[in-house]
């Protein structure tokens, strides 16, 4: 199931590819400001694999949303290979988006009206002009069956995500995550929605990228999956302990 190009083993990952410094994200319900995260910070090296730990509310879900460039923090930096993520333009942003990130939430959030295909297609797709499309089309679509094949899948490309199991949709969000080879896994609680055995499977499958060489950042309330990382934050009311 080994496919991603990277090959920096952790032992040997030397400097920070992506970090967060005193970061400040509050939020306004109604006339109600609610301090989500309060000056949180946090390395993380190429090769490794972080799992941020903590409690619903304690802001974990918030910093992987300002490590992807999803969300904007009130105030402190998110750097990617030494580059401000908040000095980005929003072309900028998106291609950071979508060319070295992927992310992985627990509701799979996979398009209802495309099949499995198609969704994995989707990174593919974004930001390619029509004619790059048409001479790249054969190879893009290779690749996205070449990762389906791989995670078991082959028999459900013209299947939508109506019809899948919970560990079959959160495969195909897996491998629309990898199919532009990102050089940062985000998953936000990717079993938190899965029977005990089938999250197994899918941390199986993360570990294999992992083990490949893919930098991982995994937020989760449940201690036994976060042992599954090379390394563990606690993020408690909104500060990493």
């Amino acid at each position: 199931m080994t496919m991603h190009p990277h090959s920096t083993p952790p032992h040997a990952a030397e400097g920070v590819l992506l970090s967060a410094c005193d970061v400040v994200r509050t939020y306004r319900m109604g006339r109600v400001e609610v301090p989500v995260l309060k000056s949180a910070s946090i390395d993380v090296k190429p090769g490794e694999w972080v799992a941020i730990l903590g409690s619903s509310g304690s802001g974990k879900s918030t910093l992987l949303h300002l490590l992807g460039g999803l969300d904007r923090a009130d105030s402190g930096t998110v750097t990617f290979r030494g580059e401000h993520v908040g000095g980005y333009s929003q072309s900028r942003l998106d291609r950071y988006r979508n060319e070295h990130i992927g992310f992985v939430f627990q509701f799979y959030h996979l398009l209802p009206e495309l099949n499995v295909l198609e969704n994995t297609l989707l990174p593919a797709t974004i930001g390619i002009g029509r004619f790059e499309w048409m001479r790249r089309q054969g190879e893009i679509r290779d690749r996205a069956r070449m990762l389906l094949e791989r995670f078991g899948l082959s028999h459900r490309f013209r299947h939508r995500p109506a019809e899948l199991s919970g560990g079959e949709r959160q495969r195909v969000a897996i491998a629309r995550a990898l199919m532009h080879n990102p050089d940062v896994l985000l998953a936000d609680e990717p079993t938190g929605n899965l029977d005990a055995k089938t999250g197994d499977t899918i941390l199986d499958m993360i570990a294999e990228q992992h083990r490949a060489g893919l930098t991982v950042v995994m937020v989760t309330h449940d201690q036994w999956i976060a042992a599954r990382a090379d390394r563990t934050v606690h993020l408690v009311d909104g500060r990493v302990a």
